[in-house]
């Protein structure tokens, strides 16, 4: 099963696991319809949250809200665990993305434990393992909103004008990456110009606006390439391409593969 597919009961999945069948899974620009929550314990690397960029290191946790788009490195000195909460969860968590910052050594090790015990639960079959796994990962849920509330609890991403505009950018992008919209539909419906758009995305996370919306919108494409059969025409129509000739070049420019050879890659 596809670690990134959601289901309704919880998960916990090794990080370095994630990228299996292709780091595009968490490198490329995506969302999940559930909360997720990333505990780095190894390595470094750098992280996008709504179109913000900033590095990350061991002792970071960086929760992402359903829906937020956000994409991380994950090189081979990278460990860690990844929470998904399940599309329906009822556990209490934060309505905004967060990067916690851990230097606490009690707080680190009650994180270590409750994630040890969530897993535990998972794979057991005693009795009530379903009702001891959502009691752990309530207190996860407890955890996260105390150490949102101390002084290193970082919001992502910070208030000022420029993250506040990629911010909203990243917002629309997601809910419309299909729709076909091109950088200057996106500009207009924000109210700014292109430029100043691209200007702002740059200074945000080092990339164009445009190279956002075709992230979003390939990773997208892999995915049904990877996980369906659906025609390769059918998939660049649902992705509001031109035709599927320009989505090849797009998909092959941004891959180095065809949709075609991609999919008998994977």
């Amino acid at each position: 099963m596809n670690t990134l597919t959601p289901v309704s009961r919880p998960r916990l999945v090794a990080i370095p696991r994630l990228a299996a069948g292709g780091k595009w899974r968490v490198e490329a620009m995506r969302s999940l319809s559930e909360p997720c929550l990333l505990w780095f314990t190894k390595g470094q690397g750098r992280i996008t949250i709504s179109g913000v960029t900033r590095g990350y290191t061991a002792h970071n946790a960086v929760f992402i809200p359903a829906g937020v788009m956000h994409a991380f490195d994950a090189g081979p000195q990278v460990f860690g665990s990844a929470v998904f909460f399940g599309r329906n969860t009822d556990v209490v968590l934060p309505k905004v993305a967060l990067h916690l910052r851990i230097r606490e050594t009690n707080a680190q090790q009650e994180v270590n434990i409750l994630l040890d015990s969530v897993l535990r639960e998972i794979e057991s079959a005693t009795p009530a393992h379903d009702r001891a796994t959502e009691a752990y990962i309530g207190l996860l849920g407890v955890w996260l909103e105390r150490q949102a509330r101390k002084a290193d609890a970082t919001l992502v991403p910070r208030q000022d004008a420029t993250r506040r505009l990629v911010a909203r950018y990243t917002a629309l992008l997601e809910r419309n990456f299909r729709s076909g919209m091109g950088v200057a539909d996106f500009a207009t419906a924000l109210g700014v110009t292109p430029t100043h758009l691209t200007r702002c995305c740059n200074t945000a996370c080092g990339r164009p606006a445009s190279a956002l919306l075709q992230d979003r919108r390939i990773f997208e494409a892999r995915k049904l390439l990877a996980e369906t059969r659906m025609p390769v025409g059918k998939i660049a129509e649902q992705l509001g391409f031109n035709s599927p000739a320009y989505f090849t070049r797009a998909f092959q420019h941004l891959t180095g593969k065809s949709p075609t050879a991609f999919r008998r890659a994977g």
